[in-house]
C-alpha cells in the first residue's frame, strides 16, 4: 500500500494574560530567601544548614536567556509564603483546566488549517506533565471540541512529547487509521516547579499549543509543510527527574519532598545532551540526502540560549543568526514540550515553497526527537 504524504496544516498558540519577569521574580525569591534564613538561623549560625542566597534578574537572563515567563496564576508564585501557582480545583462536571487550554490551543490551530472539530480523527495529548491519569485529557478535550468521532491519547515524553506526537501523528496517516490528527501541549510547568530553588527557580512557564496534521491530498490551507521525515532517540539519565505520582501516598515519609518536583543537574545536561542533538539532526538530514546548507531554519526547544546556541552551531558548522534559529524563552521561558512549537509557530511564514527546517526537541529521558519539513 502506498503511504499517504503528510502536512503540517495549521498551528496554534494560547498564552496566559499573566506573566512574570525577571525582575518581579527576584524580588519574591530573594523575600523567600530572607523569611528562610531568619527562621532557620540558629541553625546556620550553628553549621547543620547551608543558607540560601539570593538571585538575580541578571544571573538568571545571562544563565539561561531568559527574561520573562508566562504563568496560569501570578499572585501564588510571587507569594514568598506560598511559591506556587493558585490553581483552584474545579468539579468533574466543568471542564478541566488542562483541557480547557487545548481546546482553545486547537481552535486556533483548526482555524489556520480551514478545518472544523468535525474533520479531525484523533486527537493526541503529549505533555511533560498530565493533570490526572485519567479519564484521558484527550478524551475529555474531544468530548468538549463536539467531535463527533474518533479517538485520542495521551503520551508523556517529558520535553521532547511533542516530536514524539507528531511522529505518532505521521504514521498514523501514513498507514490509514485516520486523516487529520491533532497534536496538542497544554503545559502547566509553573505547578511542577520548586520556586524555592535559585538554580531552577526561574525555568519554566505555561502555554499551550496545537498542529493539525493531514494527508497532503486533502489539506487546502495556504501554509503547508510536508513531513519528509521523523527521527526519535531515548537513553535513560537521572540528570532530570520528577519522582511525583500516586505512589507517593503510599509512603508518608515522601510527601512533599524536594524530589517530588522538577530537579536536574544542569551542567550534565548540558554536557550529555547537547552533542546527541547535533548528532541526531545532522544524521537525519544527510539520511534524507540533505546537508546543513539546505536547512533554512532550525526551530530547537526553548529550555536554555546556550544548548541552542551551542547545537545550531555544530550542525551548521558556524554560528546560527536569529533567523536561522528562533528564539522565544526570552519572552516564553522553557515551556516544555510546546518551545519548539511555539517557535515553529511564529517564524514559519515567511519561509517560502521548497525551503527546509527541522523541530527538534529534547529533554527528560533522556528523549530526542527530530522532525525535518518542506514548505509547499
Amino acid at each position: 500500500m502506498t503511504q499517504r504524504a503528510v502536512v503540517i496544516s495549521g498551528t496554534g498558540l494560547w498564552t496566559p494574560e499573566e506573566f512574570i519577569t525577571n525582575e518581579e521574580l527576584v524580588v519574591s525569591y530573594n523575600s523567600y530567601v530572607e523569611l528562610y534564613n531568619s527562621r532557620n538561623a540558629a541553625d546556620i549560625e550553628a553549621g547543620t544548614l547551608q543558607p540560601l542566597q539570593p538571585s538575580s534578574a541578571e544571573f538568571i537572563e545571562k544563565a539561561s536567556g531568559i527574561r520573562q515567563r508566562y504563568v496560569l496564576n501570578k499572585d501564588g508564585v510571587l507569594d514568598p509564603e506560598r511559591m506556587a501557582p493558585h490553581i483552584a480545583e474545579r468539579s468533574d462536571d466543568e471542564m478541566s483546566v488542562q483541557a480547557e487550554m487545548g481546546v482553545r490551543a486547537i481552535h486556533r490551530a483548526l482555524e489556520s488549517a480551514g478545518r472544523t472539530p468535525a474533520d479531525v480523527d484523533a486527537v493526541l495529548v503529549a505533555c511533560s506533565n498530565l493533570q490526572r491519569p485519567y479519564p484521558a485529557m484527550a478524551i475529555e478535550i474531544q468530548h468538549y471540541l463536539g467531535m463527533e468521532k474518533g479517538w485520542g491519547y495521551d503520551m508523556n515524553v517529558a520535553c521532547s512529547a511533542a516530536t514524539f506526537g507528531l511522529q505518532a501523528a505521521v504514521d498514523a496517516i501514513r498507514t490509514g487509521s485516520a486523516r487529520c490528527v491533532v497534536v496538542v501541549n497544554p503545559e502547566i510547568c509553573s505547578a511542577h516547579l520548586a520556586w524555592e530553588d535559585r538554580d531552577c527557580h526561574f525555568i519554566f512557564g505555561d502555554v499551550a499549543t496545537a498542529l493539525v496534521l493531514e494527508a497532503r491530498e486533502d489539506a487546502t490551507s495556504g501554509n503547508q509543510w510536508e513531513v519528509l521525515g521523523t527521527r526519535l532517540q531515548t537513553k535513560f539519565s537521572n540528570n532530570i527527574r520528577n519522582n511525583f505520582g500516586f505512589l507517593n501516598r503510599a509512603d508518608e515519609s515522601g510527601v512533599g519532598a524536594r524530589d517530588k518536583l522538577f530537579r536536574q543537574e544542569g551542567r550534565k545536561v548540558f554536557k550529555d545532551v547537547c552533542p546527541m542533538v547535533a548528532e541526531q539532526i545532522s544524521s537525519h538530514i544527510s539520511d534524507l540526502g540533505m546537508t546543513s546548507d539546505a536547512l533554512s531554519r532550525m526551530w530547537l526547544h526553548q529550555a536554555n540560549l546556550g544548548m541552542n546556541e551551542f547545537i545550531s552551531r555544530r550542525v551548521l558548522g558556524r554560528p546560527a543568526t536569529r533567523e536561522e534559529a528562533p528564539v522565544i524563552l526570552d519572552e516564553y521561558a522553557n515551556t516544555s514540550s510546546a518551545g519548539s512549537i511555539i517557535a515553529f509557530h511564529k517564524y514559519n511564514q515567511d519561509l517560502k515553497a521548497g525551503d527546509r527546517g527541522v523541530i527538534c526537541s529534547f529533554g527528560a529521558g533522556y528523549s530526542i526527537g527530530s522532525v525535518v519539513l518542506e514548505k509547499l
